[in-house]
C-alpha cells in the first residue's frame, strides 16, 4: 500500500482480492487510505491459494496468504491434500475451510473428511485455521472440540446468534465479523455481537461479497472493513480507533503481521 494509513488503523482478517475485478494495487492503494493497514487473502483451493501466495510476494508489507480447500471444493481433498499441505509450510494459516450445509455442493461426508484432516494440519503446524460455517454450528464445534486450537481457530464472516457465540466462546475460538453486522436484518448477530469477547475478535470484508451497509449493491473491497469496524463500535459503545486497536491486536497475534 502506497500511503501511510490514518488513524484508526484497521486489519481485513478476509479478502479475496483474486476475485476482485479492479487491479490489486488500486485495491490495497483505497484500503490503505480508508485506513486499513494489512489484510489477509485466503485460498479456496490450490490454484486460488497459489494466487494468494503470489499478491503476499507482490505487496509483502501488506497482504499475509493462507492454503486450503473450501467445503464447495471438499471432494477434490484427494487429489489436493498434499499440495494443501506443502503450500500451508509456507503460508500464514490454513484454509478457508470448514461446512456448508447450506449450499451442499459437495457430500457432507467428503467435507467432514476434507475439513477434518486441515483441522489436523493446523495443530501440526501450529498455525491458524481459516473457518466456514454455514448451518453447520453444531459439527464445526464438535470438531472443534476435539482440537486444542483455541484462539488460532478462526471463525470467518461469524453469523451465529448468542447460543453459538457462547458455546464456540468457550472453546477459546476468535470471531471475525463481516458485513451481515451492519444490515437491517442482522439483529440477532447483532445482538450476539454484544457480548463476544474483546480479545478475540476481529474484523473482515470477505471481499468480493458482503458488501457492508450503505454500499451495499457494489462489489466489496477491503477499504470497506472501516463499516463494519464502526458498526461495531457501536454496537460495544467504543470509540472506533479503540475497537480498530482491539481487532487489529487480535489479527496480529493470530495470524502474524506482513510487517514484522
Amino acid at each position: 500500500m502506497a500511503s501511510a494509513a490514518p488513524n484508526p488503523s484497521w486489519v481485513d482478517t478476509h479478502a479475496h482480492l483474486f476475485l476482485l475485478d479492479d487491479d490489486e494495487a488500486s485495491v490495497l492503494e483505497r484500503a490503505a487510505d480508508a485506513g486499513v493497514s494489512w489484510l489477509v487473502c485466503p485460498g479456496v483451493d490450490v490454484a486460488t491459494s497459489e494466487q494468494s501466495r503470489a499478491l503476499s510476494a507482490r505487496f509483502p508489507e501488506s497482504v499475509l496468504w493462507s492454503a486450503g480447500l473450501h467445503p464447495h471444493e471438499a471432494g477434490q481433498w484427494p487429489l489436493v491434500r498434499d499440495k494443501i499441505a506443502e503450500l500451508a509450510q509456507e503460508a500464514a494459516a490454513i484454509g478457508e475451510c470448514g461446512l456448508d450445509w447450506y449450499r451442499n455442493f459437495a457430500p457432507r461426508e467428503e467435507q467432514i473428511v476434507a475439513f477434518s484432516e486441515q483441522l489436523e494440519l493446523a495443530a501440526e503446524l501450529g498455525k491458524p485455521i481459516i473457518v466456514h460455517c454455514r448451518d453447520a454450528f453444531k459439527d464445526v464445534h464438535d470438531l472443534l472440540k476435539t482440537t486444542d486450537l483455541g484462539e488460532r481457530a478462526v471463525l470467518h464472516c461469524w453469523t451465529g446468534g448468542s447460543k453459538w457465540t457462547k458455546r464456540f466462546d468457550e472453546l477459546g475460538v476468535t470471531f471475525s465479523l463481516a458485513g451481515p453486522l451492519t444490515y437491517t436484518t442482522g439483529e440477532t448477530l447483532q445482538y450476539a455481537a454484544r457480548f463476544l469477547p474483546r480479545d478475540r475478535t476481529m474484523v473482515e470484508t470477505d471481499s468480493p461479497y458482503l458488501t457492508p451497509e450503505p454500499l451495499r449493491g457494489s462489489p466489496n473491497e477491503p477499504a470497506f472493513v472501516t463499516n463494519t469496524g464502526n458498526a461495531l463500535a457501536e454496537l460495544w459503545e467504543m470509540e472506533a480507533d479503540e475497537v480498530a486497536r482491539l481487532t487489529s491486536d487480535a489479527a496480529t497475534r493470530v495470524f502474524g503481521s506482513p510487517r514484522g
